[in-house]
């Protein structure tokens, strides 16, 4: 799709962020809905949560909508997606962000349900939702639109494999595989697709992580983190909206490492 001089670089396409009511899911979704794009905000428990960034982006003279479904729940995602459609618009882009993080046991440690959990969650269900997505993907990169895109946010976890987090980083690195593999099976529809993996987050999980391991709050780390301050979510949604826009053309299968340039030694 091409764009006149000024217009909202995603006008016309219509996005769904999973994990979209808060922390990273928060500010891509704010973030693709101050580019043009309609958006609908998956959320699994908190309501208000979700609510609260549609109604910013209503405000802002936006389109969204919230859907309540677990991703790992193939029968409900089916539903989000019929509902998505009849209310936004057939999905074009999708930012893979739901997820929940290991319980911090080495591997001899961790249940075996604990693994089938976060690979449903990570990678099962993710594929299912894009695989219910792909027809309507590739008629709108074949028509008006011009491109589908899906955009996984990962984890540099998956490049350093720290200990006590193996159900977590394989999960990651198991659809990391898949978002690899699809872009060059889709690209020829039109459709790109790429990772973006942060390193850690000013995000409640991120807050929740420094103060189990360190005892710490995280704005005590700025000062060792790279560049002086710990990433944000509105770091990770700049590179999502790059990786979805008109500028990135001729760009998918990538990995994009947002973590400052490699996790600090004195944080990890």
């Amino acid at each position: 799709m091409s764009n006149a001089p000024g217009a909202a670089p995603l006008a016309g396409r219509t996005a769904l962020v999973t994990g979209g009511s808060r922390g990273v899911g928060r500010a891509v979704a704010l973030r693709l809905a101050r580019d043009g794009a309609a958006v609908a905000v998956n959320y699994r428990r908190d309501a208000a949560a979700a609510d609260e960034v549609v109604e910013q982006i209503v405000a802002a003279g936006g389109r969204a909508a919230a859907y309540r479904a677990s991703i790992a729940d193939e029968a409900a995602v089916a539903d989000m997606v019929v509902a998505i459609r009849s209310d936004l618009g057939p999905i074009d882009l999708i930012v893979s962000n739901a997820g929940s993080a290991s319980r911090g046991q080495d591997v001899a440690s961790t249940p075996y349900a604990d693994y089938l959990q976060l690979m449903q969650v990570h990678a099962f269900g993710p594929i299912g939702l894009i695989q219910q997505v792909l027809p309507d993907m590739r008629k709108a990169a074949a028509g008006e639109v011009g491109r589908g895109d899906i955009v996984m946010i990962s984890s540099n976890t998956t490049l350093s494999a720290p200990p006590n987090s193996a159900p977590y980083t394989m999960a990651k690195a198991a659809m990391e595989m898949c978002v690899r593999t699809l872009a060059r099976e889709e690209r020829r529809y039109g459709i790109h697709a790429n990772i973006v993996a942060p390193g850690l987050i000013a995000t409640d999980m991120g807050k929740r992580l420094v103060s189990a391991s360190r005892g710490a709050d995280i704005g005590d780390l700025d000062a060792d983190s790279p560049f002086g301050r710990v990433c944000r979510p509105e770091d990770v949604a700049g590179t999502v909206t790059f990786l979805v826009s008109p500028d990135s053309g001729y760009v998918t299968g990538q990995h994009l490492v947002v973590d400052g340039g490699g996790p600090n030694p004195t944080i990890f």
